[in-house]
């Protein structure tokens, strides 16, 4: 309405823009100009308020669009918008990815897709060519918290680029918590082959996975594993579940903390994942943790490796890492030897179609 007030007014401002003045000795025989610096002017208003409103006319939700998506609009969306437009029952599947991760993007995609689970997915760009090629496609599923990093730095593992990418993990997580959202976050390189949200038996704070190879048996309890040679656990950074409870915030801000405790550096070449376990370990009196069953959530390193307890826990995989390997061909060869790359016949059924 009031947009409609707006033109309005514009259009008294311009009942007779093209009216002569009144005659006198120095005008009457003036021809008259259509092209008058207060038409100019007038003129030069309405296309900027064309250029304003047109992008919004045609958007079904207010802030999302089938056309392609204008710089402006993306730069503003918010982390909140974008959780309330893809949020379930308070929950959301989060990952989070630079441009050279969006062939592994759109292979996760198509696996949450065929658990019907691609509609709470937000993807958390860090860098605007991945917001932008997202929400191209996809209207509403990506969203960059600035700042945004240097990606090309971010892609091999041990740099310190890298570490600055993943070390952003805990507070993007921890904006989600206190925004009252549930989150699960994934890493790219996973796929599911089961629905991970039927996994999370009661209500605990924290979910997680081992990452170690070691078989357990099928019954193996679900607290924290004890301290290993370094002092820590081995937990997964990669695959988590948190609640927005005062134990799962206390956990990503001990993360934090950790972080900043242990920064990159040329001789102590860190990652986000033991500073994840010693915030595990320093909370665990105070948070309700769970620990995943391992036949459901394995490493790499044992599926990958272990026929033989592939064959015995056929049915009970639900999400398959593809970690304890390292560069982008080495993964993607091996999600192809396994006939888990499933991008190559089946980008059709991913949201972002083929990229």
């Amino acid at each position: 309405m009031s947009m409609f007030l707006h033109q309005r007014s514009l259009q008294n401002a311009l009942s007779d823009p093209f009216a002569a003045p009144p005659p006198s000795s120095a005008n009457s025989k003036r021809p008259i100009s259509i092209l008058t610096p207060t038409t100019l002017l007038v003129l030069l208003c309405l296309l900027m308020l064309l250029g304003v409103f047109s992008p919004w006319l045609t958007l079904p939700h207010g802030i999302f669009s089938l056309s392609n998506p204008t710089v402006s609009k993306w730069n503003s969306y918010t982390l909140d918008q974008a959780l309330s437009f893809v949020a379930k029952n308070d929950t959301v599947i989060v990952c989070i990815v630079s441009q050279p991760y969006l062939p592994f993007l759109n292979n996760w995609l198509i696996s949450i897709t065929r658990q019907n689970r691609q509609d709470m997915v937000l993807v958390i760009a860090e860098d605007y060519a991945s917001l932008y090629k997202v929400n191209e496609r996809w209207p509403g599923h990506a969203v960059l918290i600035p700042p945004v990093l240097d990606a090309e730095s971010a892609h091999k593992f041990g740099s310190q680029g890298f570490f600055n990418f993943t070390a952003r993990r805990p507070s993007h997580l921890l904006k989600i918590l206190e925004l009252g959202y549930s989150v699960m976050y994934n890493d790219v390189d996973m796929v599911w082959l089961g629905d991970p949200l039927l996994q999370l038996e009661g209500n605990h704070d924290v979910y997680f996975t081992d990452d170690m190879i070691p078989i357990k048996p099928l019954n193996h309890s679900h607290a924290l594993p004890p301290p290993g040679k370094k002092g820590r656990p081995y937990i997964c950074s990669c695959m988590i579940f948190l609640r927005p409870t005062d134990g799962g915030k206390l956990v990503l801000r001990k993360w934090i903390e950790e972080l900043q405790n242990q920064p990159w550096s040329r001789t102590q070449k860190s990652n986000d994942q033991p500073a994840f376990n010693w915030a595990l370990m320093k909370t665990a009196k105070e948070v309700d943790l769970y620990l995943l069953p391992q036949a459901a959530f394995p490493t790499g390193g044992l599926y990958f490796k272990n026929k033989t307890w592939v064959k015995e826990t056929k049915g009970m995989h639900v999400i398959i890492h593809n970690n304890y390997i390292v560069g982008f061909e080495k993964k993607i060869k091996r999600f192809r030897d396994y006939g888990l790359w499933l991008v190559d016949d089946h980008a059709d059924e991913s949201p972002l179609g083929r990229i």
